[in-house]
């Protein structure tokens, strides 16, 4: 995993070569007793992968019977005079390196990480899928470098977690889990690797940040450390004081590949929960709602009455799925789920992801000015995912009629009906509903908003609009009634989101 960033610097899978960075300082007995008790625990991760082999080539440029190398293929031994030295060095080359042979052996790239025990009677390892993602065969190598080919119970690439098995009369030494959500941000940790099979690698520092988002997965939920995390860590062990693990090291942000004293770990909370799912099942199950979301600005709380920017806006509802079937709607704002405040957008995806399915919930929405509850039924993500729930099912066409009114101008917005001309212009679909944005003013709030031309204005004020004239009309009535900002859904080739305008002046 290669998370690119700004500049020359990224967030990196922390599995190959880098220098550590020290911490100084600590508790005043050192982390000695607590290193010796729990690095046995820590595993180096081998992987192989089969390189794939290469296809017979014809003859070399120009050669009888032979065509043209294909641009970018691997050329054949360059032709030398006989006894050049230069040929028995190439021959030899070639000959190593299998060449353009059909029948070389196949080469196999190796990639190196580190992982746990947790379950020493059967054999249960943690690493992260991308150590393991894609092997032909995994290695476990312990402390002592004894060797131990492991089985692949399950992963999850959303998570970044996969569980390992292996089968062995040596004794193993396991760690438990911990409670990763009382961690405090300036709590000391102590991270353990075992990179390159070196043998573990122990490091110190303090949780600099909880609940990081690096885009790495749609449950991102990291902690953060200045503990020095280098490639050939990942996968392995964060622990607390107590010897507990409270997250699986992951990613570094880092200009050169090295540790700056930014890494990032999954929390032993997200993990217990895949890791468990993977053991029973080998697979996840999580919960599924069926919405789509988006954040709560201060203007889409503001346009929305609600009493301040938190809670997961509702784009769209999943046709026949949980929320659909409760009665959530388009627009609402999700502020409570199981008893769970959601104070932010991405919070509601991790805490339906941990509910157990088929459980009935309360969820508490925000619709028209206040709140309402209604029971859910959470359903699975995975079934959802297999079965096709997740598309939107298509409506059916509906025709043309007659002419579309004249370009109206709002917001800063030229708005006008779809016309056949329109809908083959802007790619819409045959059912399209709503009022096309033909042009939008440079410099106004809503080219600022990202609003382009081709978007089509489903609602505004939460109420349907089907003419232009509908769209002004509203944005009037707002103004009159002392609104600051109006919300619009807005859908661009499928992708419904609501933006919030400032009014201003009419």
């Amino acid at each position: 995993m290669a998370l690119a960033l700004a500049g020359a610097l990224s967030f990196t899978a922390v599995s190959g070569p880098a220098a550590a960075q020290a911490r100084p300082g600590g508790p005043a007995n050192g982390f000695a007793d607590l290193a010796e008790k729990l690095l046995p625990a820590v595993v180096n991760i081998s992987t192989t992968q089969a390189a794939p082999q290469r296809a017979e080539r014809p003859g070399r440029p120009g050669a009888p019977g032979g065509q043209d190398r294909p641009e970018g293929s691997r050329p054949e031994i360059p032709q030398f005079p006989p006894g050049s030295p230069f040929e028995e060095f190439f021959k030899d080359f070639f000959d190593r390196h299998g060449g353009d042979r059909p029948d070389a052996p196949q080469r196999k790239a190796t990639s190196l990480g580190s992982g746990f025990v947790i379950d020493a009677k059967n054999g249960y390892v943690v690493t992260n899928n991308h150590v393991v993602q894609d092997a032909d065969e995994i290695t476990v190598i312990l402390q002592d470098d004894t060797n131990i080919k492991a089985e692949l119970v399950g992963r999850d690439s959303k998570t970044d977690i996969a569980l390992l098995k292996i089968k062995t009369q040596h004794p193993l030494v396991a760690v438990p889990f911990g409670d990763s959500d009382v961690m405090r941000v300036g709590d000391w940790v102590v991270a353990i690797g075992n990179p390159f099979g070196l043998g573990g690698t122990v490091t110190a520092g303090i949780v600099s940040a909880r609940q990081r988002d690096i885009n790495a997965g749609p449950y991102d939920d990291f902690l953060q450390t200045d503990a020095a995390i280098n490639r050939g860590n990942s996968g392995g062990p964060m622990f607390n004081l107590g010897g507990e693990v409270i997250g699986i090291n992951t990613a570094i942000f880092s200009p050169s590949g090295g540790s700056v004293g930014i890494g990032f770990a999954i929390p032993s909370n997200i993990a217990k929960t895949v890791v468990a799912q993977l053991k029973e099942f080998g697979r996840t199950k999580r919960g599924w709602l069926g919405v789509r979301i988006q954040g709560v600005t201060p203007e889409i709380a503001e346009s929305l009455g609600l009493p301040a920017p938190k809670g997961a806006l509702v784009a769209s509802v999943t046709p026949n799925g949980p929320a659909a079937k409760a009665g959530v709607q388009a627009g609402d704002v999700v502020t409570k789920f199981d008893g769970k405040d959601i104070n932010e957008m991405r919070r509601l995806p991790r805490v339906v992801a941990e509910t157990a399915i088929d459980k009935s919930v309360p969820v508490e929405v925000w619709r028209k000015g206040k709140a309402q509850t209604m029971q859910v039924k959470v359903g699975e993500l995975e079934a959802a995912e297999e079965s096709g729930l997740l598309a939107n099912a298509p409506e059916e066409p509906e025709k043309p009629k007659g002419n579309a009114p004249k370009p109206t101008e709002a917001l800063g917005l030229k708005l006008t009906g779809i016309t056949p001309e329109l809908r083959q212009q802007f790619e819409l679909k045959a059912d399209q509903k709503g009022v096309v944005v033909t042009e939008v003013a440079n410099g106004t709030p809503a080219a600022e908003k990202g609003v382009r031309p081709g978007d089509v204005i489903i609602e505004v004020g939460q109420e349907e609009v089907k003419a232009p004239g509908d769209v002004a009309a509203k944005v009037q009535k707002a103004r009159e009634q002392g609104k600051k900002s109006i919300l619009l859904l807005i859908e661009r080739q499928g992708d419904l989101r609501f933006v919030a305008l400032p009014l201003g002046q009419g």
